[in-house]
């Protein structure tokens, strides 16, 4: 058998395309979406085809203000999925999983595009090494697997793009293509500027593509093949007008999250004393008046002085010459650069996994082995073997690098550069051990050959098949509960993590959703009571056995306000049943609680070896919870057990009085309990003056429930946020209230208002 047969591109793209279509493929096998954004995207892609256009002003959502959608993702992150759907639709494929396979079709085109780029870069066996790494990392897969859909899949798509451009531009190397080949780079510029319109964040595109154009112009000087430092001044050109393509794309379809109508936009243009005018994002404005203009000139620089220069390591003096001034430049006029992958230190308090700095186990889920082989690609800097397109793909490697050492978030951007790494590190690894003379080592070098990559996909398998979606069949029915029991315009408030699951399945407005929100946080701590709930418009609260999971989320997010000390000592811990024989044992690493039930329940806490009695203890069974007889304790230690889905919650005194733990355990007035499922999701009516939203025939009626309020004040909007009628109405004694002719706006909003106390809130459209 001829092994090299494998390395042949009829025999190696569909083996590698099979390879990531089945990995990405498996989660098809849920009822449910992964994670918890891709229910919101796929909420507003309905509603939009349902409407038969790409509204802005969401009322589902952004609770009770309403959601403004330019000011999330452009637009082409929504309009990707539609138009997969009304290609596949004749064949019968669903809204649902048209949407499910979108981010497979371009993850796995990320994958046939990278391979088809390093073909011309590497030659076969790199090309196939690499691709295949990039086939089977959970690094890649997670973020371009079925069911879980977001932005930067498309971004790392665009690059590819991008980068098989360059590939056809460098691997032209007859005469005759001498200048012809550098129109090539359009592909980059293209593909840069188009990227803009599919991802808020979709700058390190950018960011790539110049550090390819720098590495590249400078390799070329260093190596002494100085044509191709043309090629880097092209592919740095060729970022300026990307920069103009989203620029004038992100005035049809939305600009970026540092676009100008954009508070973090602003923020960095103001750090930078950017003026936001015909460049309306900040970024774009910075990558084409510093950075583009910088390596400009360097470049230029070294294309002049490769002629006057030929000594290499006179070469080498000058490129770190012209490294260190550029560095130089760059921090000594923006110091503020080094604060710009945080957010300017605002994201380093979020309390969200995704932007922590990865752990090493974080780094093994994601790479596996090819963790370990990635740092064999510097080899390819040897003296005599390394080469201009080394030096090009510095570019991609080392941001990527930067950007995994920063966030767990960007373990997917920095998918491809280590996947580059591994797979040229592998081929590099392979040619060192070929030289061994013999049988053993022909042996050896096969081996790891199949065993490395064979190895890291089973890995990759294992991560991708371990996957489940945090929605379930309690969720779903909780919430397609609420969204048949409730007012079309009622607010809903339940924990952030959850917000777009509301939005999905109950078609309601939630108070929190996408990120962490601190009043929330609050409130569900009791800092902030149910006269702030009624302020916001809350008609419902949610809570849940999956709150208690993440009560250490809640505190810490409650913490991050400046206004309320929360110094509090929070002690709440989650144990499930390990036994039902003669007593209930509960238990949870050092945490165990034992229960006897009888006339009067005999219950004991072991918390590492001291043995305790709680001072309450609560029971929840069928649709009932009780409060059995306990011996008298004063310990501050409270329990709450379910014997529905057979788990206790210890909580000493704090976390047990918690808005939280009351609504769960002992709802009281002004809430009602209006669903439960026994024990894990609980549905709560805040009562209070309420308004509910009416329409018959041509006319829009608000009535009031509870009709206490005195004022009703009613703000109208265009659909692109701009706001066109302000009025307060004297609404005393009435019981509702006929929206005037006059009221101008496609979206209101009103605050129903007792004297100057408001008493609810909301948003509806009247399309």
């Amino acid at each position: 058998m001829d092994f090299n047969k494998i390395f042949r591109p009829k025999v190696a793209l569909p083996l590698i395309t099979t390879v990531a279509l089945i990995f990405r493929l498996i989660p098809m096998r849920f009822k449910y979406l992964l994670g918890y954004d891709p229910y919101f995207h796929l909420a507003y892609i309905e509603e939009a085809l349902k409407a038969g256009k790409w509204f802005n002003f969401l009322t589902i959502a952004g609770g009770p203000w309403g959601f403004q959608v330019r000011h999330f993702h452009p637009l082409g992150l929504w309009a990707a999925p539609a138009y997969v759907y009304k290609t596949l639709k004749i064949f019968g494929i669903s809204l649902y999983n048209a949407f499910r396979i979108t981010p497979v079709i371009f993850g796995v085109l990320t994958v046939v595009l990278f391979y088809l780029a390093l073909l011309k870069l590497y030659g076969e066996k790199g090309a196939f090494f690499a691709s295949l790494f990039l086939a089977v990392s959970f690094g890649h897969v997670f973020r371009s697997m079925a069911g879980y859909y977001r932005g930067d899949n498309y971004m790392l798509f665009w690059y590819s793009v991008a980068l098989f451009g360059i590939a056809l531009a460098m691997e032209k190397k007859h005469p005759r293509w001498r200048y012809k080949r550098l129109a090539f780079y359009v592909i980059p510029a293209l593909a840069s500027g188009f990227a803009a319109a599919f991802w808020q964040a979709y700058y390190p595109i950018f960011v790539f593509l110049l550090a390819n154009g720098v590495f590249l112009g400078v390799g070329a000087f260093l190596l002494g093949r100085d044509k191709y430092i043309l090629d880097g001044i092209a592919l740095t050109v060729s970022t300026a007008f990307g920069v103009l393509i989203a620029n004038y794309l992100g005035g049809k379809v939305g600009y970026g999250m540092l676009g100008y109508d954009q508070w973090l936009g602003r923020k960095v243009a103001e750090k930078f004393s950017l003026e936001l005018t015909t460049i309306k994002d900040a970024y774009l404005l910075f990558h084409l008046k510093y950075l583009v203009a910088l390596a400009l000139v360097g470049l230029l620089a070294l294309f002049a002085l490769s002629k006057f220069i030929g000594d290499k390591r006179l070469r080498g003096i000058t490129v770190v010459v012209f490294g260190a001034i550029a560095v130089y430049l760059l921090l000594a006029r923006f110091e503020g650069l080094k604060d710009l992958s945080t957010g300017f230190g605002i994201f380093k308090k979020v309390p969200i996994s995704e932007t922590h700095p990865p752990t090493f186990d974080d780094l093994w889920n994601a790479f596996a082995l090819g963790l370990f082989i990635a740092p064999l690609f510097f080899l390819r800097f040897r003296p005599g073997k390394v080469k201009v397109q080394d030096f090009m793909l510095l570019g991609l490697v080392l941001p990527s690098l930067y950007m995994i050492r920063t966030w767990t978030r960007f373990l997917f951007i920095g998918s491809m550069g280590v996947a580059l790494m591994a797979g040229i590190g592998l081929l590099e690894l392979y040619e060192i051990l070929s030289r061994f003379d013999g049988k053993k080592g022909l042996a050896l070098t096969l081996g790891l050959l199949v065993l490395i990559p064979t190895v890291d996909a089973a890995f990759g398998l294992e991560k991708v098949a371990a996957q489940r979606p945090f929605m379930n069949e309690h969720w779903e029915k909780a919430l397609t509960w609420l969204g048949e029991n409730s007012n079309k315009n009622d607010v809903v408030l339940a924990w952030w993590d959850y917000g777009h699951w509301v939005t999905y399945y109950a078609r309601r407005s939630p108070v929190a959703q996408g990120s962490p929100n601190v009043a929330v946080a609050l409130y569900y701590l009791g800092k902030l009571n149910e006269n702030w709930a009624i302020n916001r418009g809350v008609d419902y609260v949610i809570v849940s056995y999956y709150d208690f999971l993440k009560f250490g989320a809640i505190v810490d997010t409650a913490r991050m306000h400046p206004k309320y000390n929360v110094s509090e000592n929070y002690g709440l811990v989650v144990l499930p049943m390990v036994s039902s024989v003669g007593a209930l044992v509960f238990r949870n690493g050092g945490y165990m609680v034992v229960a006897r039930p009888g006339e009067e329940w005999d219950v004991e806490i072991n918390v590492n070896g001291h043995v305790f009695a709680p001072r309450e203890v609560y029971v929840e069974y069928g649709d009932k919870i009780i409060r059995p007889n306990l011996a008298p304790s004063e310990s501050d230690a409270y329990v709450y057990i379910n014997l529905n889905y057979n788990y206790a919650v210890l909580m000493n005194g704090n976390a047990f009085n918690t808005t939280l733990a009351r609504l769960f355990i002992r709802p009281e007035n002004p809430y009602e309990l209006v669903y439960s499922d026994g024990g894990l999701i609980k549905i709560l009516r805040l009562k209070h003056p309420n308004v509910v939203v009416k329409r018959t025939g041509g006319e829009t009626l608000l009535q009031f429930e509870n009709a206490t309020g005195t004022r009703l004040g009613i703000w109208g909007f265009l659909d692109n946020g701009t706001m066109v009628f302000k009025k307060w109405y004297n609404v005393e004694g009435l019981k509702e209230f006929e929206l005037p002719p006059k009221v101008n706006g496609t979206v209101i909003r009103y605050a129903y208002a007792e004297g100057k106390k408001i008493v609810d809130r909301g948003v509806f459209r009247r399309d």
